[in-house]
């Protein structure tokens, strides 16, 4: 056993991650391998984090530079996993898209934002759904 576990028991916390957390991390990589084999993106960057928020996946669609917010969930129990990104969350994520554009020196380049849907039984994919193209750039902003 590590000294850092050793430390977090004693403090009361475990170092492992949540189930949830875990469960997320799974599907953003089988998004990520989907969207490299199923639909031929490059997949440029991974969990870029911003000030306002975090997208889980920046890839291209040929010359469409695509933003990508992956929802996993265990079951379609309580509706389709896009329905958790509502207007709050469009508009963090058009905040750290925007973000990442003025690193990139505001390039002239097409973008938009695409959802994946990963839906798990157990530790197997159950089905993994593309909505490209999901929600346009939150107001105010414009680019």
């Amino acid at each position: 056993m590590s000294l850092t576990t050793l430390i977090g028991r004693f403090a009361g916390r475990s170092s492992a991650k949540p189930d949830h957390l875990r469960q997320g991390e799974r599907g953003e990589k089988l998004a990520a391998k989907f969207l490299r084999r199923r639909r031929g993106f490059k997949i440029l960057l991974r969990n870029l984090k911003a000030k306002r928020g975090e997208i889980d996946i920046v890839c291209r669609d040929k010359e469409t530079l695509v933003f990508v917010e992956v929802k996993t969930r265990a079951s379609e129990e309580f509706g389709a996993p896009a329905e958790a990104v509502d207007r709050e969350k469009r508009f963090h994520l058009s905040k750290a898209a925007l973000e990442y554009l003025r690193l990139l020196d505001n390039p002239d380049i097409l973008f938009r934002f695409d959802i994946v849907e990963v839906v798990m039984d157990g530790d197997q994919t159950k089905e993994i759904r593309h909505i490209p193209n999901a929600f346009p750039l939150s107001e105010p902003f414009r680019y």
